[in-house]
């Protein structure tokens, strides 16, 4: 077997296997190489000079953890049954975003299994990893991994994922991947003894950023987009969403994203399968998902923040951090006309002008949601949407957001108004870790006033048990009543044309600041909202017929809406 590794700076290079030391060759460009007799499941790591063994940066499986040895896998052995699948396109879905170790009491793929049916009935169509790449112990959020081309093994490893995938496949779902490329975890991460990976040139929140132009950066490249090709072609992936493409520093002439769609998009044509790559950005930008003619990197699509931002602020009333730039209807009906709020306008937030205009590009372009890992983790508690507003109110968001010319993404639990919340949990070794990342969360919710007393350990088993759904609770109310409203307007998205056309040039939006309305009409569908806590009585256009409504107080009557304090109907046109 050819074992082949990257170590510009190492003087000599022996790769170990079970135990047994063979001597690696030059080559060029830093590479290293050897043909070695091994198969399937032999332990390896390889020997940099006369230091300690290390595992594989490329390392398939960490069955024992960061700082075990790697272990070999054949991936042309595992028995597929999706072989004439295709994924749904995104212009027509919902995307359903979980984390593995939280989605079930069991937090593993086989466990994950168990639950796809009630992904089905809901009516998503796309599934979203969070991160997968082995961390540091057996809890993370999955951003601190550090071998990027292994499964976490306590969720299973390599083989149950696939497993994963193949259940998901069977029942029509398409499924994406997190997958994090602007930095690696701080404990377990080798990369730098191996090659220049990282560069000190630049920061970020998380330290050093990823060596994309210096001398080297073509091999750091390779390294990752090797990475998002194994994912599609190895895990028969149907795409990716790349963590904060923002945070990557990056001047060069052809930028890594750009290199990193175009081939991701190039793998399609051999798999004959529909692939497709999603980018976090804060930029409101949307040269991201433009095409690279034009000067863009060529994703499909971007998340979009603001539509979030604005719901958020008007339903709960919050005006700390960044939510001090929204809280107005003005801004909702923005957003749901336009992907940024802030394209090019002041931002008293950021103190400076933030955003450039979307132009003509399609809702399509654009993940819009209510409900995050980072909006609801990134809180003092990890406190849900529905625990800080009443539901009636919840139910016009979502109603806003799954009639949205965008694609919508739920975050699981969201669906049924989940009591659990999802806090921030990581399982560091290392005690000094550990008692930096504790303060740490502490002073960032400074800026948004809460008290340092009210956030969780992170570190605590309890923070990451408190997390996970409890899967009794859709069948009892109010979570089932939830769960049914949004069965219904996933269903209604999905079979009125006008609500996944994603044309932003028909939506129309008029509200009123004072008395807290607003209506948002997409061709013969219009979605009625009362904020307020007290009844309004809105004139429609024309004859309208009820097709979903929150409250059973709602009246519609000659031209007329009557609406109940935070309310919402959504009604069809004659």
């Amino acid at each position: 077997m050819e074992f082949r590794l990257w170590a510009p700076n190492a003087e000599h290079v022996r790769v170990v296997i079970d135990g047994h030391e063979h001597a690696m060759t030059a080559e060029q460009h830093g590479w290293w190489r050897a043909d070695v007799p091994a198969q399937a499941g032999s332990a390896y790591q390889f020997r940099l000079d006369d230091g300690e063994p290390l595992p594989d940066p490329r390392s398939p499986h960490q069955p024992d953890g960061v700082t075990g040895p790697s272990q070999l896998i054949d991936h042309a052995a595992f028995p597929w049954t999706d072989s004439r699948w295709q994924a749904p396109p995104l212009a027509g879905g919902v995307i359903y975003e979980l984390h593995v170790g939280a989605f079930t009491p069991a937090g593993t793929f086989d466990a994950a299994v168990e639950r796809l049916d009630h992904l089905t009935d809901l009516g998503v169509t796309h599934v979203e990893l969070m991160p997968l790449a082995q961390f540091s112990g057996r809890r993370n959020w999955g951003y601190d991994g550090v071998y990027p081309y292994a499964p976490h093994n306590a969720y299973g490893g390599p083989l149950a994922l696939k497993r994963l995938v193949d259940a998901c496949h069977a029942r029509g779902l398409a499924v994406l991947l997190d997958v994090v490329y602007n930095h690696l975890g701080p404990e377990g991460n080798r990369l730098s003894r191996f090659g220049p990976y990282f560069t000190d040139r630049h920061k970020t929140v998380w330290g050093d950023t990823a060596n994309l132009e210096n001398p080297g950066s073509d091999h750091v490249r390779r390294f990752f987009i090797d990475n998002a090709l194994m994912w599609i072609r190895d895990y028969h992936l149907d795409g990716l969403r790349v963590d904060a493409v923002h945070a990557f520093a990056d001047n060069s002439a052809r930028p890594f994203l750009e290199q990193l769609a175009d081939q991701v998009h190039a793998l399609a044509g051999p798999l004959n399968r529909h692939v497709l790559i999603i980018a976090e950005s804060d930029l409101n930008d949307p040269r991201v998902v433009q095409c690279p003619d034009t000067g863009g990197c060529g994703f499909d699509a971007q998340w979009a923040d603001d539509l979030h931002h604005a719901l958020h602020a008007l339903v709960t009333g919050e005006r700390t951090g960044y939510y001090a730039d929204f809280g107005r209807l003005a801004d909702l009906a923005k957003a749901l006309q336009n992907p940024f709020v802030y394209d090019g306008r002041y931002s008293a937030h950021r103190g400076r002008t933030h955003g450039r205009p979307p132009g003509s590009l399609s809702g399509h372009r654009f993940v819009v949601c209510l409900q995050n890992h980072d909006q609801i983790g990134n809180r003092d508690q990890g406190r849900r949407i529905s625990h800080l507003a009443d539901l009636g109110r919840v139910k016009a968001a979502a109603a806003l957001i799954l009639t949205s010319p965008y694609v919508p993404l739920i975050f699981q639990g969201e669906e049924w108004a989940a009591t659990t919340p999802f806090a921030y949990f990581c399982d560091f070794q290392d005690p000094d870790l550990a008692r930096d990342v504790r303060h740490g969360r502490k002073d960032e919710f400074a800026s948004f006033g809460w008290s340092p007393d009210a956030v969780p350990d992170p570190q605590a088993d309890q923070t990451f048990q408190n997390s996970k759904l409890h899967w009794d609770e859709p069948a009892r109310e109010p979570h089932a009543s939830m769960l049914q409203w949004y069965r219904q307007l996933i269903r209604l998205r999905r079979a009125t044309p006008s609500l996944s056309d994603g044309r932003r040039d028909n939506v129309r939006a008029r509200f009123d600041e004072d008395q807290r309305w607003l209506i948002m009409q997409r061709g013969p569908i219009a979605v009625a909202c009362n904020f307020d806590q007290t009844t309004q009585q809105l004139s429609l256009d024309g004859h309208s017929q009820p097709l979903l409504q929150s409250d059973p107080a709602i009246r519609i009557d000659d031209g007329l809406v009557r609406l109940p304090p935070a309310s919402v109907a959504v009604l069809r046109r004659s």
